[in-house]
């Protein structure tokens, strides 16, 4: 058995680190490319949302590297996530690609079922190896998660430009390169003990910008025109709203026995929208009325095109915007998204946030005298 899974972020490195432990070989996809876009868009539906279409591409490049078995997350209610696994699976099989995709979906009903994809994938049953490989996995996902966003939110400070980049750029071949959580951890550790040592020119009058959305668009680089980078390059502090690690908590640990750890998120979002509508779209939602409390210049949504939950979500935007005084801006993405025009109406909100800033301040002067 050769197990793949789609990239998200740098998600596959915690997921090789599971398999890693459990002694499962592993064929990680290629690194997103344009030729992944053009394979999961030849055979998608068209008006599909963007990141079935790149994780197709995913598994049909890591199936001509030789994987046989897909494992993928599950999910329910509205959003059409729930049913990427079924229409993947009927392309692949139309296509004569003969592989096995195992769901795994949060085990909130069926146990044993669960239990049951659970042992297929690894090669055991015995309960202390994987609930270790697990919590292995989970400690590394957390680590380097945390480590990317501090390389967000430091990285407009640096005083030579491609510092942060460079680190990072090494970790992430370290880990890929890398086997298992012992060798993984020591990895991140010496990262971070070098992003401490990186010259910084402190600004104090630096923008802070928070990014929030569908999950996939916000941490997946190659499907948001890689608009933390950008922000970045631009002095821009920037704060994602999801990250993997958090994703796998909430779902595993907490949501599996009734629970949740983002009360507050919830409670942000309940004036504005008090139904689980399916997605992030209440996440959204919460997340951009706490940044905004938090005293942040604004906030970007991005979401891929036709993503009915996030359609909801903007549309509400505008009215957490008036009342919580923060410049909102939401970035539709999908295969024909174009990176020059994103980069312009990224420059223009950046630009007015500043003068917004500008404002403010002369504002406060002229009130003391």
């Amino acid at each position: 058995m050769k197990i793949t899974f789609p990239h998200m972020g740098n998600t596959h490195i915690g997921i090789k680190c599971l398999f890693d432990e459990l002694g499962v070989e592993t064929v990680i996809p290629p690194k997103i490319s344009k030729k992944t876009l053009e394979i999961g868009t030849k055979y998608a539906p068209e008006l599909i949302c963007l990141p079935l279409k790149i994780t197709l591409g995913n598994y049909i490049e890591s199936i001509e590297r030789g994987a046989d078995t897909i494992v993928v997350t599950g999910s329910c209610g509205p959003c059409r996530y729930g049913y990427y696994s079924e229409v993947q699976k009927e392309i692949l099989k139309d296509l004569g690609h003969k592989v096995e995709m195992i769901v795994l979906d949060a085990p909130q009903g069926d146990i044993p079922e669960f239990l049951r994809r659970v042992h297929k994938i690894s090669n055991t049953k015995n309960p202390f190896k994987i609930g270790k490989s697990l919590k292995n996995a989970a400690k590394v996902l957390k680590k380097l998660n945390d480590f990317e966003g501090h390389v967000l939110q430091l990285r407009p400070h640096e005083a030579v430009k491609g510092d942060f980049d460079q680190t990072y750029k090494q970790l992430i071949r370290d880990l890929e390169k890398s086997n298992g959580a012992k060798e993984m951890l020591a990895y991140i550790e010496t990262a971070f003990n070098r992003i401490k040592n990186i010259p910084q020119k402190r600004k104090e009058d630096v923008l802070k910008v928070g990014i929030v959305g569908e999950i996939y668009t916000v941490i997946e680089d190659a499907a948001n025109v890689d608009i933390g980078k950008k922000l970045n390059d631009m002095g821009v502090e920037v704060y994602k709203s999801h990250s993997a690690s958090e994703w796998l908590t909430e779902n595993l640990f907490y949501r599996s026995v009734g629970l949740t750890s983002e009360k507050k998120i919830e409670e942000a979002s309940d004036p504005y929208m008090k139904t689980l509508i399916g997605g992030h779209a209440k996440e959204t939602i919460g997340h951009t009325v706490l940044y905004a409390e938090r005293g942040f210049d604004g906030v970007i949504q991005v979401l891929p095109f036709t993503c009915m939950p996030e359609i909801v979500s903007m549309s509400i935007l505008p009215k957490v915007q008036q009342d919580h005084h923060i410049p909102v801006l939401s970035l539709i993405i999908d295969e024909l998204t174009g990176e020059a025009g994103y980069l312009t109406r990224i420059e223009a909100y950046i630009d007015l946030l500043r003068n917004r800033r500008e404002n403010k301040k002369d504002e406060k002067m002229l009130s003391r005298h």
